[in-house]
């Protein structure tokens, strides 16, 4: 349970940047309102910033993703331990294979739960996010996603840093910031927009002799 909400839950990131304009907001807007369904795979680092502003990786792990909007996706990591989470627009699923273990909150708290929700839930992202154009880097157009009071309040978002990093109208890469100084990226790749996805891809068949968890 605890190594489960470590990975999705404690989140931050950072970049040394140079200054340019950037059209990131456009960008994360049109994909929210024209991307109805996408499939990719992701690479998850944990990192920690060293005194000499270098960045150390500390923990590594690479899956694939599966959205359809409003709120279903499949966020699953297959390496180097399994782990899966799973949103069918009712109720939030996530079930860690080594620790024999499924936990389900409701829908409505996916946005604290994941950095997925947040790309991959609700079509206005605006509801939730004061969108701002910031840098550009590594040759992405970098937008921050800054919590409105009122959506950080009802959701409990832990985030106090979100970047996402744009190119070619889609996201290719997260910055993700809480209040502790942990730190994570994120990567997407090789990912297909509204592609053809059955209802049963959000289905998730509880293995037996599993331990189930409900939050509130």
């Amino acid at each position: 349970m605890i190594r489960l909400q470590h990975l999705f839950f404690s989140i931050v990131a950072f970049f040394s940047v140079v200054c340019v304009a950037s059209d990131a907001t456009e960008q994360l807007k049109l994909f929210s309102k024209t991307t109805k369904s996408a499939s990719g795979e992701f690479i998850q680092q944990q990192v920690v910033v060293q005194a000499d502003g270098q960045i150390k990786v500390i923990k590594e792990l690479t899956g694939n993703f599966l959205f359809l909007r409003p709120g279903k996706f499949v966020w699953e990591t297959t390496k180097p331990y399994e782990q899966k989470m799973l949103a069918d627009g009712k109720q939030l699923m996530m079930w860690d294979k080594d620790l024999n273990q499924v936990t389900y909150r409701k829908a409505d708290q996916a946005l604290a739960a994941t950095p997925a929700a947040i790309l991959f839930g609700d079509t206005n992202v605006e509801q939730y996010f004061t969108l701002k154009n910031t840098l550009q880097n590594n040759d992405l157009e970098w937008v921050e996603l800054i919590p409105k009071t009122s959506a950080a309040k009802q959701n409990d978002i832990p985030y106090s840093k979100i970047g996402i990093g744009m190119a070619n109208h889609l996201p290719q890469a997260m910055e993700l910031r809480d209040n502790f100084g942990n730190v994570v990226l994120l990567r997407f790749k090789n990912i297909k927009t509204n592609i053809s996805i059955t209802p049963s891809d959000f289905i998730f068949k509880v293995p037996a002799g599993t331990d189930i968890v409900k939050l509130p």
